[in-house]
């Protein structure tokens, strides 16, 4: 199989009150209006399917081909999410659970996810774990109290901000409680789940005048702090005038940045398929194809493809399920530069 590009679904409208124009507006998305608030580029979540260039969607795809799609280390269903998102507007503070609890009590999979900040207006920030001195015990008293005057600020209060710009990559490990801010466009790769336990949204209603759900107790069984408070550096591995990072590599996903300049190869990897998402134009050519790139495309490449270049003047995005043992050996004592890697 060769890599193609993913059509992706999107999240807007109601569902996405915080969205905008961004994805439009940075890479010509078919936003289906102004308050777009996610792109679904690699997606198997049911009803938010993304779909390969004849309208298969990923989950037809990989009963299909199975492991020559996916790879043999991504046993069962598709298990990544690869999002673009726009934040016009703060989300809401909230938190995911892990594998154990979420299939206890939603019978799904749990949520670890991670952030590169694609754009970013002055004074940006994120919300990242909670601030020094608060647990969850202070958190669950303030919101208890959330209606009496002053409450907003005292909960707001509870929680860290971190100063963001376009680059800057967050690791958000289950439990870990974290929002976007306002005018901040991100990828976001993730398991391929979508339990969220909402904190605190600010007591912002909706079109209707209703305050959106919260889930405060399940959410304040999982908080954990984070592992750090501040965007990673990774670990950057030169090859010529090409540099590739490796930001991340959990037992769920790893995370890439490739600044190529001219042509850097990708050779095969029958243990996972990888996202290669595009932010300058280019192209993916060799193993006879050659296939464009334009800035927001996300290619799926099969376990199963040729080996292959990227080329062009560009950065491209990678995630995959990673062979950890392989990339310790690879990166030696700058193992430890990689978040989530010597992790259990």
């Amino acid at each position: 199989m060769i890599p193609f590009i993913m059509k992706p679904a999107y999240r807007f409208g109601a569902q996405t009150p915080w969205g905008g124009r961004a994805l439009k507006d940075m890479f010509g998305k078919d936003a289906p209006d102004d308050r777009t608030g996610e792109s679904l580029e690699v997606s198997a979540l049911p009803g938010l399917e993304s779909r390969d260039p004849s309208g298969r969607t990923l989950s037809e795809l990989a009963a299909r081909y199975g492991q020559s799609l996916t790879g043999t280390r991504a046993a069962g269903a598709f298990p990544l999410l690869l999002k673009l998102l726009d934040a016009r507007e703060r989300l809401s503070v909230q938190v995911h659970p892990d594998n154990a609890y979420a299939s206890r009590r939603e019978g799904k999979l749990g949520k670890t996810e991670a952030w590169l900040i694609l754009n970013a207006e002055p004074d940006a920030e994120l919300i990242y774990g909670l601030a020094s001195g608060v647990d969850a015990e202070r958190l669950r008293g303030e919101l208890a109290r959330m209606g009496e005057p002053g409450a907003a600020g005292r909960i707001e209060a509870c929680f860290n901000s971190v100063p963001v710009k376009p680059g800057d990559v967050f690791y958000i490990p289950a439990g870990t409680v974290h929002a976007i801010g306002a005018g901040i466009a991100l990828y976001e790769i993730q398991q391929s789940s979508d339990v969220t336990y909402r904190l605190w949204d600010g007591m912002r209603r909706d079109s209707d005048g209703r305050l959106r759900e919260l889930h405060i107790d399940r959410a304040l069984d999982v908080i954990q702090p984070p592992p750090a408070c501040s965007a990673l550096s990774g670990v950057s591995v030169p090859d010529g005038v090409n540099v590739r990072t490796v930001y991340i590599a959990n037992e769920y996903f790893a995370l890439e940045r490739l600044s190529v300049r001219g042509a850097m190869r990708q050779t095969g990897d029958r243990g996972s398929f990888a996202m290669l998402t595009a932010l300058g134009g280019g192209a993916l050519a060799g193993g006879g194809f050659e296939l464009s790139v334009r800035p927001g495309d996300t290619a799926l490449v099969p376990a199963d493809a040729p080996q292959f270049d990227i080329i062009g003047e560009l950065d491209v995005i990678k995630s995959y399920v990673p062979d950890r043992r392989a990339l310790c050996a690879e990166l030696g004592g700058r193992a430890c530069g990689v978040a989530g890697l010597l992790s259990d």
